[in-house]
């Protein structure tokens, strides 16, 4: 079992040697916006979570306050840190959270035809469109337009894979939300190269279990 965050770091300084010096530099620089921010505007524990279904990667729509649940939001299936870290959820978390009855759910602002697909992953893939659930968890951002170039240039038009009008993100976060759809836990990282470690949010929910909040 490895460090996620040790991987993620190797990875980021991977991605900075093979993409164009230019482009490098501007992903530099957008990342060093967001280290240290803090989300003020996102929801509490012990808040609702918002009572919306969204589309899997078939066009069934799944409740996501249906707890209990780990729900992780993640940028897109373009961005190389969500798949490392999704893929290490699926490994490392997954089969714990089956063997305590609790349900992992991925989420993202992109189209379901884009979506990681249950090809790839274990567990449910969901389609946030348009931000809804990430807006009223208070967790999305707009990126500045002066980075749009470099990202175009990397992966394509973000706002035509998600398909919104307005080029909003939200911030990786992981909740684990109770039986009775209510936050226990939620941890939110503006800095997009770093994501919660599978052990604390394990923490969270075998906490929330001592609580008797799953029911």
């Amino acid at each position: 079992m490895g460090d996620l965050n040790t991987e993620l770091a190797e990875l980021r300084e991977s991605v900075a040697s093979h993409v164009p010096a230019e482009v490098a530099e501007v992903l530099k620089a957008d990342r060093a916006t967001f280290v240290g921010v803090v989300a003020e505007a996102a929801a509490k524990p012990g808040t609702p979570m918002p009572d919306l279904a969204l589309p899997d990667a078939g066009g069934d729509r799944v409740r996501v306050a249906d707890g209990p649940a780990v729900v992780v939001f993640y940028r897109g299936a373009w961005c190389p840190y969500c798949n490392l870290a999704l893929r290490t959820y699926q490994q490392e978390l997954l089969p714990e959270l089956e063997t305590l009855g609790v349900k992992l759910v991925a989420v993202s602002p992109q189209l379901p035809d884009g979506s990681l697909s249950t090809k790839d992953l274990e567990f449910s893939v969901l389609s946030d469109v348009d931000n809804e659930l990430g807006r009223a968890l208070g967790i999305t951002f707009r990126l500045a337009p002066e980075t749009k170039p470099a990202f175009d240039s990397l992966i394509g038009d973000v706002e035509k894979i998600n398909g919104a009008a307005e080029w909003e993100l939200p911030y990786p976060t992981v909740l684990v939300v109770d039986g009775e759809g209510v936050i226990r836990y939620i941890d939110v990282h503006p800095d997009y190269t770093t994501r919660t470690d599978p052990a604390d949010v394990l923490a969270a929910v075998k906490t929330a279990i001592k609580h008797a909040w799953f029911g």
